[in-house]
């Protein structure tokens, strides 16, 4: 543990640990509610397409490449720190394995590495977060077909507040669906029991409130 820490801080490897620390501080907020999953998000819609304005032909034809872009590699339909979790870990080991194969201690090589495996971590986040797509769109697709959960009792999985969005486990026929929610009132911590009671379709999010049966 004491040389891969080592190895974390060595100059080829900062670039990569910063961004692994900054997720992993990320989701730290997120846990203790001081943060929801879309707190840093892509303003995206209609199912990964970014919306741009412009008059021009050739823009057009720029966004559609995008939106191609974003598509692929997931974006849009899971949220963006979602994905790059996925893609600064194994950045982060990626770099780590490298340099230490190679006897790398530069901070030059280290950034000449940096692209390729930044690259090659794009596809592999790609894989990785396909089990979350399916989460994401089994989720909408609740919904969007009418999945009973108005009225029913969850149990918080992860803080919610008026404000920042939280989760919520409620039993469907017997079978856990996961919810992104938001109190309508007071804070609800992980573990308390909520009702929903409606859905906010702005925010794409069911709205609860403490339930005390």
């Amino acid at each position: 543990m004491t040389e891969l820490l080592q190895a974390a801080v060595l100059p080829p490897n900062l670039l990569p640990t910063a961004l692994l620390v900054f997720v992993l501080l990320y989701w730290l907020t997120v846990v203790a509610g001081l943060l929801d999953m879309k707190t840093v998000d892509l303003d995206l819609s209609d199912h990964g397409h970014a919306h741009f304005d412009s008059d021009a032909p050739h823009e057009g034809m720029g966004t559609s490449w995008l939106n191609g872009a974003l598509a692929f590699f997931n974006l849009g339909r899971i949220p963006l720190m979602i994905f790059l979790s996925f893609v600064f870990l194994p950045l982060w080991v990626g770099s780590i394995l490298l340099n230490y194969y190679t006897g790398n201690t530069s901070l030059p090589l280290g950034l000449a590495f940096f692209l390729p495996l930044f690259i090659g971590s794009l596809f592999v986040a790609k894989f990785l977060t396909l089990p979350f797509v399916k989460l994401f769109m089994a989720m909408e697709k609740d919904h969007d077909g009418g999945a009973v959960v108005i009225g029913k009792v969850c149990t918080v999985l992860l803080p919610a507040t008026t404000e920042h969005l939280g989760q919520a486990s409620v039993r469907i026929d017997g079978a856990p669906l996961i919810l992104n929610v938001r109190s309508t009132n007071a804070p609800l911590g992980k573990g308390e029991t909520a009702l929903v009671i409606d859905f906010d379709a702005a925010r794409k999010c069911y709205l609860i409130e403490p339930f005390a049966g």
